[in-house]
């Protein structure tokens, strides 16, 4: 007797066990879009369990590499650059009214490009105004990147992208690897897709209206349709899981459940020969 309570009870301990890593599993799939399966993002992050939001810094990236140094398991460090972060992303919002002026006052594609080009890189070197040492870490990974410690200019956008469209749209965009690392990936995850980077043609921005411009901005750069949170795209359902803190919600939820139920079937067993033996 003492045998089968023994043996039940190491049952019952690797049981609990599983399902214990089987929730782990379940409540750390944090994105729904994979950041990993983003090229620009993976160049500049690593998979890192014990990160906050699963990812950190690349000590290797030319972006982000300078801000390896720092504790990504912190929640409170964490927290508070993911408050940064969103107020750097807001004030972006500025470069869509820009736009939209200067398009209303019969601006050309190359006049506005390169403002909001300029504009983005002060923007930029704003919001570290009261962290020294963040903005020198910024100016130092903008001259490995640019060659210029203010950030990539218009003219060098131009000669990468080949169109002034896309240089705008660069300006819009953000580094998909820092949102992350943030836990901030899905919710600006329509905002790392540039024409330039894919085979599809710069989109006709000057076709937009003011108003247009202002409330598409508005929308892009704080968070996208509710669909896009809940709904994984076809491409991410068909994906194989490459990072820890993304997945398949419903396929780590099948495994929950079967855990779960082999832990029933194993209790009821355990239970039932309890029985016979008395």
């Amino acid at each position: 007797m003492k045998k089968l309570f023994k043996g039940s009870f190491i049952s019952l301990l690797i049981v609990l066990t599983l399902v214990s890593l089987s929730l782990t599993a379940y409540a750390a799939s944090y994105y729904i879009h994979d950041p990993m399966e983003n090229p620009k993002a993976a160049a500049d992050i690593i998979v890192d369990p014990n990160a906050v939001y699963g990812y950190s810094p690349d000590p290797d990236s030319a972006r982000l590499g300078s801000f390896a140094q720092y504790d990504w398991s912190d929640k409170a460090f964490v927290e508070s650059m993911k408050q940064e972060r969103e107020e750097y992303h807001e004030s972006i919002k500025e470069l869509y009214q820009i736009k939209a002026d200067m398009e209303a006052s019969g601006s050309t594609v190359e006049e506005i490009a390169r403002a909001v080009s300029t504009r983005r890189n002060e923007i930029r070197l704003e919001a570290y105004k009261d962290d020294p040492e963040g903005l020198e870490k910024l100016k130092e990974s903008n001259l490995k990147t640019f060659g210029n410690e203010n950030g990539g200019t218009p003219d060098y956008f131009y000669q990468k992208y080949g169109s002034w469209e896309t240089v705008i749209e660069k300006a819009f965009s953000a580094n998909a690897g820092a949102d992350a690392i943030l836990g901030l990936y899905d919710k600006y995850y329509d905002t790392y897709i540039i024409s330039g980077d894919t085979n599809e043609p710069p989109t006709e921005r000057g076709q937009n209206t003011a108003e247009e411009t202002v409330n598409a901005g508005a929308s892009l750069a704080t968070e996208p349709p509710a669909e896009t949170l809940v709904s994984p795209t076809d491409q991410a359902a068909d994906r194989s899981m490459r990072s820890p803190q993304t997945g398949d919600r419903p396929i780590i939820l099948f495994l929950v459940v079967m855990t779960m139920t082999g832990a029933a079937v194993i209790c009821f067993v355990s239970v039932k020969q309890i029985i016979k033996q008395r």
